[in-house]
């Protein structure tokens, strides 16, 4: 019995096969359609909720790394026009600002993705903001934004305040003016222009000449508070705005979160996207990172950071060829024999 085939199974079948079948008949498949009422509320599983992944990608860009920006696809028509002009008219780029490095000098970028250059940051999110006005494609606005129905100061707003685009210029003073008076950092900058794009996807919304200044007002207020270790109260954006209220703050801020359905997280993946992003803009555009030559002080201090990193590695190295080498432990084990009575 031991080795033969039983007589209900064919030689070629394998009974594995055979007893997996008679398993699926006693166990019918139940579907969604088969569950009754009495048996209680049906819970979707959560893939089932999900959206596929290249929608996912294509709805939320801030949520996604491989999802490309909101801003730079409404740059790039500004900027093939630019290109476009300059080569049918014939036109230089004019005087080389930009520094190369040479064999005596070597120019270096002091904004890196972990500690960016806070000026020329506030610049190049000020021209995603500009670029996001400029080419929007409608006026869809929610009145909690609206700066006729909740003014920022007490001077009357203009009567064509919701038609007239806002200059770079103009956006730039403003964030700067928050940012150098509340001491924010340019990583908050960066945090604020992905809550900004995040609102205008959840909300299905647009940021126009009648919103920008609440939607960035909002975006800033919630980046300070996440990101930065010491948040700035609501009080103290009143005392920086000194004509708005701590209960317009709040009601502001609560809207806010409510249209970002609370979802407040920004993954490291997604905030290096949206630097590197912002540096193409920078570049498109001609705004130059500042170059600096590099220092005694500052060569010493990077070759101080490399060996630190190398030193890591072989650490972690080492670490990995302890745990591979601990199998050869088990070598002179032997097995102990069982006493059977």
């Amino acid at each position: 019995m031991g080795g033969s085939v039983s007589c209900c199974i064919s030689p070629r079948e394998s009974p594995k096969i055979h007893r997996r079948e008679v398993e699926l008949e006693e166990c019918p498949i139940t579907t969604t359609e088969d569950v009754s009422e009495d048996t209680g509320t049906y819970l979707q599983h959560i893939s089932d909720r999900e959206l596929p992944d290249e929608l996912a990608q294509e709805a939320n860009p801030s949520d996604h790394p491989r999802a490309s920006t909101l801003f730079l696809n409404k740059s790039q028509t500004d900027v093939r026009e630019k290109r476009k002009s300059n080569y049918l008219n014939h036109m230089s780029p004019g005087l080389l600002t930009k520094k190369y490095s040479s064999c005596s000098t070597i120019f270096i970028d002091d904004s890196t993705v972990s500690q960016p250059n806070l000026k020329s940051t506030i610049k190049c999110v000020a021209l995603a903001i500009y670029y996001h006005i400029k080419n929007r494609d409608s006026n869809r606005s929610l009145d909690i934004f609206d700066e006729k129905k909740h003014p920022l100061s007490r001077e009357k707003v203009p009567d064509d305040y919701s038609v007239v685009d806002p200059e770079h210029k103009l956006i730039y003073r403003f964030i700067r003016t928050l940012f150098s008076s509340a001491q924010l950092t340019a990583e908050c900058a960066i945090v604020t222009l992905v809550y900004l794009e995040r609102l205008l996807t959840y909300a299905e919304m647009d940021i126009c000449p009648c919103n920008w200044k609440r939607i960035v007002l909002g975006a800033i207020l919630l980046a300070s508070k996440v990101w930065d270790d010491q948040a700035v109260w609501n009080v103290d954006y009143c005392q920086i705005l000194k004509d708005i209220t701590v209960e317009d703050m709040n009601e502001m801020e609560r809207h806010f979160l409510e249209l970002l359905q609370f979802n407040i997280n920004v993954p490291a993946s997604v905030y290096a996207k949206y630097y590197f992003d912002l540096r193409s803009l920078a570049d498109d555009n001609n705004l130059s990172f500042p170059l600096e030559p590099l220092s005694n002080k500052r060569a010493q201090k990077l070759e101080a950071i490399s060996r630190l990193c190398e030193d890591k590695y072989k650490d972690l190295s080492k670490s990995a060829m302890r745990r591979s080498v601990s199998a050869d432990n088990l070598v002179g084990v032997k097995n102990a024999q069982a006493v059977l009575s």
